[in-house]
């Protein structure tokens, strides 16, 4: 206390002038209709920015929820986009496959890991067993593109085995005529925008521009845009043909997914487990 007397007889001066211009402003601009006006229009122009910049950094706190949000909204226009029909909540949207007549939802998860530089990519989504994500679900990309295949779950989390892994196959299928083929990425190229369309028939013409679709053949639903050939037709030694394609899906960019849902999924698996291998 004491030192804080010594700090104001010290500067008294200038306290006292602080304290009388103070009462001299106020009582020009109260006095004064002119300097009124000007006083309160810049008090409101300072007060408007300073609210304009606290919206701002509030919408930036907000971020997260929006794009969570978005993220949903998309599950549902995405469906609506293919000729779907959308029966579920925003959460789950349940998709009719026109193609195959078969049942799927889409849920969005969003990606809290993501590895694209390694032979073998896996990535972490922020969905788990409690949202009824198994093992071998397909997984696509928010915009166009397949991403994946479910690998391992936990109770709140999931690993995806990524298109750019050396395990993963995807059934395809040239968009023009229907003509199968699998799906690879890094057979001697590790680009992250590019993949092959392998075992294609021989016979079948392959043209740059092409589009290659998901199969009905695959986990995925019919008719997932997965890329546009770039190198066409080149012979392997076994009678196939192969090419090489751009991907749609930007593995470098990914934050959101779609884990698709197959309600017939277990119950395919379970008749397709009673076939034995010689038969």
């Amino acid at each position: 206390m004491r030192n804080l007397w010594i700090f104001i007889s010290r500067y008294n001066a200038f306290f006292l002038f602080i304290i009388f211009f103070t009462i001299g402003i106020y009582l020009t601009v109260k006095n004064n209709s002119y300097q009124r006006s000007v006083t309160l229009n810049s008090t409101n122009g300072v007060v408007g920015t300073a609210y304009e910049r606290l919206n701002v950094f509030k919408r930036y706190l907000n971020l997260g929820i929006v794009n969570d949000s978005l993220a949903a909204e998309n599950a549902k226009l995405k469906s609506q986009l293919l000729g779907l029909t959308t029966v579920d909540t925003a959460k789950d949207v349940k998709v009719v496959d026109t193609i195959t007549n078969q049942d799927y939802t889409y849920l969005a998860a969003k990606v809290v890991k993501n590895s694209i530089t390694l032979r073998n990519n896996i990535m972490t989504i922020n969905k788990g067993s409690v949202d009824g994500i198994k093992n071998g679900m397909a997984v696509i990309a928010p915009q166009r593109g397949v991403v994946g295949f479910i690998r391992d779950v936990s109770e709140h989390l999931a690993t995806i085995q990524s298109l750019l892994h050396k395990n993963t196959r995807i059934s395809v299928t040239l968009k023009k005529n229907n003509a199968l083929g699998s799906l690879v990425w890094g057979d001697g190229n590790f680009d992250i925008k590019k993949a092959f369309i392998k075992e294609v028939p021989n016979h079948i013409k392959m043209y740059v521009g092409d589009t290659v679709v998901t199969s009905a053949y695959s986990e995925f639903p019919a008719g997932i845009l997965v890329g546009r050939i770039t190198k066409p037709n080149v012979a392997t030694n076994d009678n196939f043909l192969s090419g090489e394609l751009n991907l749609f899906t930007d593995f470098s960019t990914l934050q959101y997914v779609y884990v698709v849902k197959y309600k017939k999924a277990d119950e395919q698996k379970a008749l397709e487990s009673m076939i034995k291998p010689n038969e």
